[in-house]
């Protein structure tokens, strides 16, 4: 015996997830895309290179 008709708050529920699951979608797509921008400009460590012209202590 299956279920015949299924209840107002499952569908409301179920759209409310929908929603969620898109929005977490959304947001892990714009990290992701950052992330890569971020690697692929070629800053990813340039706040602890050495300058150009500079030379290193060999202490």
């Amino acid at each position: 015996m299956g279920i015949a008709h299924e209840h107002e708050l499952h569908q409301r529920r179920r759209g409310r997830n929908i929603g969620v699951g898109l929005t977490l979608a959304a947001f892990i797509a714009i990290v992701f895309g950052l992330t890569i921008v971020k690697i692929g400009s070629g800053d990813f460590g340039a706040a602890n290179a050495p300058e150009q012209g500079q030379v290193q202590n060999g202490n």
